[in-house]
């Protein structure tokens, strides 16, 4: 295995909350997933979930050679664990070029911050 490329992002949490508060649906609708609204919809306080699934798509994008749309990247969990989803175009140039991405999030009071690692395995 050897890795291909590594992404981060920031985001600071009270410049992702203004823009959500200004534009409500058409923010969520345009920059998340359904599974992610709905996960981060059932916090208390869903900004830092949001602003770390936004953080994660762009720490994708700085390790991808092309452009994508922000429903083509989206994270799920898997138990505790998040996890990268790719819509099929991306998906199939991931499993063709034998790529795998690790996702990692954090959060803290004024911050969000995601990590991409993807990593080619052997032939």
């Amino acid at each position: 295995m050897s890795i291909v490329a590594i992404g981060t992002d920031i985001v600071e949490l009270e410049r992702l909350r203004r823009v959500w508060e200004r534009h409500p649906e058409r923010f969520l609708e345009r920059h998340f997933a359904p599974p992610e609204i709905a996960y981060c919809l059932a916090k208390a306080d869903p900004v830092p979930s949001l602003a770390a699934r936004f953080a994660a798509k762009e720490a994708f994008q700085k390790c991808w050679p092309a452009s994508f749309g922000w429903l083509e990247v989206w994270v799920e969990s898997e138990g505790r664990k998040p996890r990268l989803q790719l819509a099929p175009r991306l998906q199939s140039v991931m499993m063709a070029e034998r790529l795998s991405a690790h996702l990692s999030l954090a959060h803290e009071k004024n911050y969000a911050i995601a990590v991409v690692l993807l990593e080619r395995q052997p032939a």
